[in-house]
């Protein structure tokens, strides 16, 4: 899996300097969660911007720094670019304090995407806890675009509340499509009549084609660790699991070294990797 060699928002004569985009829209998720609706100032960058799922941009304010954050909108309506933002760490904290009409600096797209193309044919199993449901949901989107091309599709969706489940209002359009949603809450409240427990449980729900299936996951890691048991425990082959790795990427191109596991640099040769390539590093102190 290769990162897009020119990506459409990197000046190749000075790759740390950002495009600048208009906050064009927020739309709140969950407590502490927003998403925000960019568009490049600069209409040739708009037109020519695009993205493929999984991939992510660097999100820069100035006086705070950058941040990677997934992108979560369509593929294929790249002049509407969405990032769905936790407001955990100083610049996703600043990013909470922008309103429609404010300036972010992006770079990018960077990144390895979700294997599209090796998933033709196949049930496609999307497994995902909190946020981890935003760098999956252009994988929806695109098989949605492209339903014929799939087989059983079905999204197993953790939270730790309900009110903490991302994009609920799209789960029937989903469903209409052909996606079986799957939720579960690790604490329901006296409104929630679904399941309760961990994402990984739920795959007893339904029966798979194990080797014409692919799982895709990402969230906590510990949550990816168990989703990728349950693969491994029900024959899906190893390298018909993909992960996405979001954890301390800080430069987007490799050169920082914050995020380095193994030979591999999960800004660069990542976010998503397959399992076979990552399996010895899973049993390592803190990955």
């Amino acid at each position: 899996m290769n990162t897009i060699k020119k990506p459409a928002a990197v000046r190749e004569t000075a790759p740390l300097t950002p495009h600048w985009a208009e906050v064009v829209e927020i739309t709140p998720e969950a407590e502490g969660i927003s998403t925000y609706w960019l568009h490049f100032q600069n209409p040739e960058m708009q037109a020519k911007y695009r993205f493929l799922p999984g991939q992510f941009n660097m999100v820069y304010l100035p006086g705070y720094g950058e941040a990677a954050i997934s992108i979560s909108s369509d593929p294929a309506d790249p002049a509407h670019i969405g990032h769905t933002i936790r407001f955990v760490g100083n610049v996703t904290r600043a990013v909470s304090r922008l309103r429609v009409g404010d300036v972010v600096g992006l770079r990018g797209p960077f990144g390895a995407p979700w294997p599209m193309d090796e998933l033709c044919c196949k049930d496609v199993i999307i497994a995902a806890g909190g946020i981890g449901l935003a760098p999956l949901r252009p994988v929806i989107y695109h098989i949605l675009n492209h339903r014929a091309d799939y087989g059983k599709v079905y999204v197993l969706y953790g939270a730790r509340t309900p009110k903490d489940l991302l994009y609920t209002a799209e789960y029937e359009a989903w469903q209409a499509q052909g996606v079986q949603v799957v939720t579960t809450v690790d604490r329901a409240d006296e409104d929630w009549l679904g399941q309760v427990g961990v994402v990984p449980m739920l795959f007893y729900r339904f029966r798979m084609d194990a080797p014409n299936s692919a799982v895709l996951t990402c969230g906590p890691e510990i949550m990816i660790r168990f989703v990728v048991f349950e693969g491994l425990a029900r024959r899906v082959p190893a390298d018909h699991i993909y992960v996405s790795l979001e954890r301390n990427m800080k430069c987007g191109q490799g050169s920082c070294g914050h995020c380095q596991l193994g030979p591999y640099f999960i800004c660069k040769d990542g976010p998503v990797f397959r399992f076979d390539a990552l399996e010895q590093f899973f049993n390592v102190e803190e990955f």
